[in-house]
């Protein structure tokens, strides 16, 4: 989403939600984020599982020197450990060779998840090994560009709703997707806001 559309969605939700409007009284509207669709975007969430934002960075690096062409087919013609070498666990190593022998043995094309309503492109990435429902809404949300996306596996997003609903004890998954559904159709803007407020909002 752009600017002026996340300004858009965040005005009507504020309309509905008392909440959302103090929130953005105090840390007013958050940037756009945005990633290119296709396998480097795919890779990279795999490579950002369960590690920090510098940390990724600098293993993307590394893999974008060993696979300057970012396409699916090069993966399978690296050296044994290259991918290990860059910094990526065993685990995510494994990760990546499915995703990219799925890719190109034709099980997954992530050129056709445009087309997909948002709960059939979920599923589909979701199929793939090492990519779980966060992963495909992410996926859905910064590349898609879906607007009616709520990962609540996030747990930024829980604790910044929690904050902002003024709630005691923390919130489950399903929980978080609850008081979330009556920002559809915007729970993108409502998900950015979240990320937002988390980092921004007075302790």
């Amino acid at each position: 989403m752009n600017r002026a559309k996340i300004k858009r969605h965040l005005d009507a939700l504020a309309d509905l939600d008392a909440d959302v409007n103090r929130a953005l009284e105090i840390v007013r509207y958050p940037a756009p984020r945005i990633r290119a669709q296709g396998f480097e975007t795919l890779l990279s969430i795999i490579v950002s599982q369960q590690i920090s934002t510098a940390a990724s960075a600098a293993i993307m690096k590394r893999v974008r020197l060993l696979l300057p062409t970012m396409e699916a087919g090069a993966v399978l013609g690296l050296a044994d450990g290259a991918l290990r070498a860059a910094g990526l666990s065993a685990r995510k190593v494994d990760y990546v060779e499915e995703l990219a022998r799925a890719i190109i043995e034709n099980h997954f094309d992530p050129d056709l998840l445009g087309a997909m309503d948002d709960q059939s492109a979920i599923a589909a990435i979701s199929s793939l090994k090492g990519f779980g429902v966060w992963s495909a809404e992410i996926y859905l949300m910064f590349s898609l560009r879906r607007s009616d996306v709520f990962p609540a596996g996030d747990l930024a997003l829980r604790v910044a709703l929690q904050k902002l609903k003024g709630i005691d004890e923390p919130l489950s998954e399903k929980q978080a997707r609850e008081l979330a559904a009556r920002w559809s159709p915007y729970r993108s803007a409502g998900s950015l806001l979240l990320w937002h407020y988390y980092h921004g909002a007075p302790t």
